[in-house]
């Protein structure tokens, strides 16, 4: 095979997993035209059509989606033993692509991969800020940080934080107007600020936990928001109670701007874990941050 011809079916993939020429075009630093001519050209010397074009979208035609199942597998062993090489280097070298969570990003991963950075300046890494359940495979990620709980059971998952908890917090102001609650089920008759969850879009039902025993409750309030900043702000104004990680409202607690309720109802849960697929072979660079990012609990 000539070595442009390699190259082209490296364009041809690009174009079929975006299912864009656009996206192919600007993820390969090319032109759209560039990337139409290199297609027209691999269809004509292979004398069959790869691809179907409308106004909207891109997509392999029954040959094209033949083709991709024989050229993923390929190139994906190809950039294995290519990330395997640069382990003959004396310092790993190369990009690491990291999906999380905001928290996570904030609280665990930011840490390790600055300490990273500056020890191992031939690392790049890509963190993507994403809620969502995303499909690091599809997506080309290396990996993925995600509550215990969240993980895949095909996926390897490093432990890298210790157990969180969850804490329901109000204002002084408000409970002086409207009481404390003294268990999940009170929470009923309380002003609560929902959660709208980004991994499926529903609102978040209050998880509790006590001598075993799991209660969930789905609480009603005058307010619905996505943005932990947002329901800390409308807390410490008294609209309402919210419910989120504990870590995230110790400087309001020890400011006195908020008050927790409920806190033996709220056990511990499975921290945040780095997850991957399983691979014989991972690149240096990644290999590093899993190390680095590993969780020891403290003997």
């Amino acid at each position: 095979m000539k070595r442009e011809e390699l190259s082209d079916l490296a364009v041809f993939l690009a174009v079929a997993e975006a299912r864009s020429f656009t996206r192919a075009a600007a993820k390969l630093g090319t032109s759209q035209s560039a990337i139409s001519q290199i297609v027209r050209r691999l269809e004509a010397g292979m004398g069959v059509k790869l691809l179907t074009r409308n106004t909207r979208n891109v997509a392999p035609t029954e040959a094209g989606e033949q083709l991709v199942a024989t050229l993923r597998p390929a190139f994906d062993d190809i950039d294995a033993r290519l990330s395997a090489l640069s382990a003959l280097r004396e310092r790993p070298a190369g990009t690491v692509r990291i999906t999380s969570s905001r928290h996570a990003a904030r609280t665990i991963l930011w840490p390790a991969v600055a300490k990273l950075l500056k020890n191992y300046p031939e690392v790049t890494v890509e963190i993507s800020i994403d809620s969502h359940l995303t499909d690091i495979i599809t997506d080309r990620f290396d990996g993925g940080v995600r509550l215990g709980e969240q993980l895949a059971k095909d996926m390897i998952a490093v432990p890298i934080g210790p157990d969180l908890r969850m804490a329901v917090v109000g204002s002084p102001a408000y409970f002086a107007k409207h009481g404390r609650p003294r268990t999940p089920h009170d929470l009923t008759a309380h002003a609560c600020i929902n959660i709208r969850m980004q991994t499926k879009g529903g609102l978040y039902n209050w998880e509790f936990g006590r001598d075993g025993r799991d209660l969930n409750v789905r609480v009603e309030g005058p307010l619905i928001l996505n943005d932990i900043p947002m329901i800390l702000t409308a807390a410490t104004e008294g609209i309402g109670l919210a419910c989120v990680m504990e870590d995230q409202v110790c400087a309001l607690l020890k400011e006195g701007k908020l008050e927790r309720v409920l806190e033996d109802w709220c056990p511990p849960f499975s921290g945040y874990h780095l997850y991957y697929p399983d691979r014989r072979q991972l690149p240096p660079a990644f290999s590093l941050l899993i190390n680095t990012l590993r969780f020891r609990r403290a003997s």
